[in-house]
């Protein structure tokens, strides 16, 4: 902990804590090392309402917490339709629910062990994945602050006055073994919970696990790869952000797209034009995570014949000496926020100016276009302009400041992840 966070200890920290083995080991060992250094912990059990057992196995971790002095929180999800993929829906409320939950806490442990690491590596062998899926997850993730409301808990963190923009996820325990948290856990006589799916051959993680043990592979040789991989990561993003500071161009009338030179993005070895094509989709959409690699390496070989590419929820227009990275269209044309809220509109818009009351921000689309008259034509494709923010009263245009159009409404930018190309060094 020492190690991951430095001589200045965050005042409170919170713990995501599932009952299972790994997550009680962290939850007693993390109790320890906060009262000697005088960190406030609050930790938080998701119930998704899967399994019979998930309800007391989230009072266990109550009671556990109860016995340590600790404020414990239950978080429920219900909102698992039966499609997609059930484990990603689960990892993907787990992290919305403790997002709006964490209130003060800037960063939250959870319990990935080196195992997780091992496991991981393989599942991603067996997809096919570059040096990205394949690198070591970090010791600490820095995520976007969620603009969904908070979730207000009396055993919760308390809410600060201004939300940070960022939090973190912390992983104490990668460097540490599974069996090791087991002999802690029945030395201490520590109660844990075994998840039932932990031994379903339906899950990729559960057929990774078992092929470790037949075949006697080794889980710290498989998580040093992953570490090397992650070496190769961090240098190749740094590597694309540099050429992004060179080919990246600025255009007034398409805000929030990114703008690259053709001839110097050509010129650029593949790996790098994939890494900001990713970082540059990641933006337009607000994705969470960048588009699979092999959807990546069609779009860029069709963008670089000079086709019109959507992916990820953005589009990828060449046009004469300029690449344009935009929102796709189609996925904000009925999309609304008010004007002068701190709702964001696309997860990253916010609007301000005179006479709001009543006002919509909503994309210029091709009707708001034919609105405007009079005005210079645009560098930017057409396409990209649909896609804009515009501020409208009904199904009157009202304003588009980048287009000059209508009267001053301020804008503000704030993607999850930060502005292009500088999250191409956030990993």
């Amino acid at each position: 902990m020492g190690q991951m966070f430095g001589p200045d200890f965050p005042e409170d920290i919170a713990l995501a804590v599932s009952g299972g083995g790994d997550s009680m080991a962290m939850l007693h060992l993390a109790a320890g090392w906060a009262h000697v250094y005088g960190v406030r912990l609050w930790v938080a059990t998701v119930d998704h309402g899967l399994r019979a057992e998930s309800a007391a196995e989230a009072a266990m971790v109550a009671a556990e917490c109860k016995a340590l002095g600790l404020r414990h929180s239950t978080l429920r999800w219900g909102g698992w339709d039966g499609g997609g993929n059930l484990q990603d829906a689960a990892r993907a409320a787990r992290r919305d629910l403790i997002g709006r939950w964490r209130g003060v806490c800037r960063h939250v442990l959870m319990a990935h062990t080196r195992d997780d690491q091992a496991e991981t590596l393989l599942m991603r062998l067996a997809r096919g994945s570059g040096v990205d899926g394949l690198a070591a997850m970090a010791d600490m993730t820095r995520l976007p602050a969620d603009s969904a409301p908070p979730i207000h808990d009396a055993d919760g963190p308390p809410r600060p006055a201004v939300m940070a923009p960022d939090w973190f996820i912390a992983r104490p325990l990668l460097e540490t073994d599974r069996a090791a948290l087991r002999h802690y856990l029945k030395t201490l006589h520590i109660p844990y919970a075994d998840d039932p799916s932990n031994d379903d051959t339906a899950y990729a993680r559960v057929r990774m696990r078992r092929l470790i043990g037949a075949e006697g592979l080794d889980v710290a040789t498989l998580a040093t790869t992953a570490r090397h991989m992650r070496r190769a990561q961090v240098a190749l993003g740094r590597r694309a952000h540099d050429v992004a500071l060179q080919i990246a161009r600025t255009d007034p009338t398409a805000p929030g797209c990114v703008v690259l030179d053709r001839d110097g993005f050509a010129a650029t070895e593949a790996e790098t034009q994939l890494r900001l094509l990713a970082a540059a989709l990641q933006m337009v959409a607000t994705a969470t995570y960048r588009p699979r690699l092999t959807a990546l390496e069609d779009a860029l070989d069709r963008a670089s014949g000079g086709g019109i590419v959507t992916l990820h929820g953005g589009i990828v227009v060449p046009r004469g000496d300029r690449l344009w990275i935009a929102r796709e269209p189609a996925r904000v044309a009925t999309l609304s926020a008010p004007v002068g809220d701190d709702t964001l509109w696309d997860r990253r818009w916010a609007l301000y100016g005179p006479d709001i009351k009543g006002l919509q921000v909503r994309a210029l689309t091709e009707d708001g276009l034919r609105q405007i008259s009079g005005l210079p034509r645009p560098r930017a494709p057409r396409v990209v302009l649909t896609g804009l923010p515009a501020v409208w009263d009904g199904d009157r245009l009202v304003a588009c400041r980048p287009l000059g159009f209508g009267p001053a409404y301020d804008s503000d930018h704030r993607p999850p992840g930060g502005e292009f190309p500088k999250r191409l060094l956030a990993h």
